[in-house]
């Protein structure tokens, strides 16, 4: 009887002993990726900024608030189309910035379409990627860190540029009780294309530089701490500003008019959600990266050490008496 145990217990050690690695290194690289049909709103804010009021003399002007709703949805039907040519599991996010002015009216819109591969965040060329309708193509990463960021510098893309440009490792941070990597990235002032959706209707971004020769440039540091496990930042902040430079900014101060000028932070109920959310998913890549194939190893040196154990007492003769030499 202890005979049949021992080999029933060998034969679940080699099983786990097998199911370890194979979960490591293949399962994880293939079931760690980002969903397709992922969908999320974030609400960020800049208090006390600097507005530029259309609609008042075009003369900037402080406000109260400036509010930034971002909103994240994964294109299924635009992902199996372009996986089809690129081999590979590949994510199309198309992502809307509407920005809004203390008033509740709107200030600015700007979509844009992002694809990567679903693995590695890698980005991946095809027909539709843009910014504002622009056709860009991207290199680096933009909204999200690979799976175990390494503490590195990263390419990151601007949207507003249309550029990467490095986001550098600054080091380890705690936020919120979660250990963070931390990274920041300057972009210098830099000519930017306007908005093709302005506050006022009727008028035309390009007729604007066309006509009066003014043209918007956009300075902006950036900050992330980022959780290294599954690559999501769980928190971001921005010093963004914005000028228009002649034509119309002419008459002003060294010929420059501040567009926008703010401190731009998430919401703080979205803060709290979005660690949360990121805490959660941290816990499913551990278990598959981790935490399985770690506990499917020691369960096999334990179920081997039990099989030998009975083994070495089945082979004593019935009845003989264990006796010291």
């Amino acid at each position: 009887m202890r005979r049949r145990a021992s080999l029933v217990l060998l034969a679940f050690a080699v099983f786990c002993a097998a199911l370890a690695p194979l979960l490591r290194w293949y399962a994880y690289p293939r079931l760690a990726k980002i969903p397709a049909g992922q969908y999320q709103a974030m609400v960020l804010e800049a208090k006390d900024a600097t507005l530029l009021d259309y609609a008042g003399g075009m003369q900037p002007k402080k406000v109260a608030k400036v509010t930034i709703v971002q909103t994240l949805k994964g294109n299924v039907e635009a992902s199996r189309e372009i996986e089809a040519d690129a081999g590979k599991d590949v994510v199309v996010w198309d992502t809307l910035s509407y920005i809004i002015g203390p008033d509740g009216a709107m200030v600015s819109r700007i979509p844009e379409r992002y694809i990567f591969d679903a693995h590695t965040q890698d980005p991946v060329h095809a027909t539709g990627e843009m910014v504002d309708g622009d056709p860009v193509t991207r290199q680096g990463i933009e909204f999200k860190w690979p799976f175990f960021t390494e503490p590195r510098d990263y390419l990151y893309f601007d949207a507003q540029t249309r550029t990467a440009s490095p986001v550098h490792y600054v080091g380890p941070r705690t936020y919120r009780g979660m250990d963070v990597y931390y990274f920041e990235q300057t972009v210098p002032w830099t000519k930017v294309p306007m908005p093709k959706k302005m506050p006022i209707e009727g008028i035309d971004p390009a007729t604007i530089e066309q006509t009066t020769g003014t043209t918007l440039w956009y300075t902006v540091t950036a900050r992330f701490w980022v959780d290294p496990v599954t690559g999501a930042p769980v928190n971001a902040e921005q010093d963004i500003q914005q000028e228009m430079r002649g034509g119309i900014a002419a008459s002003a101060p060294d010929g420059r008019l501040t567009a926008f000028a703010g401190h731009v932070t998430m919401r703080e109920d979205y803060a709290k959600y979005t660690r949360d959310l990121v805490a959660a998913n941290r816990t499913k890549i551990l278990a598959l990266h981790t935490y399985a194939p770690a506990g499917l190893a020691l369960g096999a040196l334990a179920l081997l050490a039990a099989a030998l154990w009975l083994e070495a007492r089945g082979r004593r003769a019935p009845g003989a008496p264990v006796t010291d030499p």
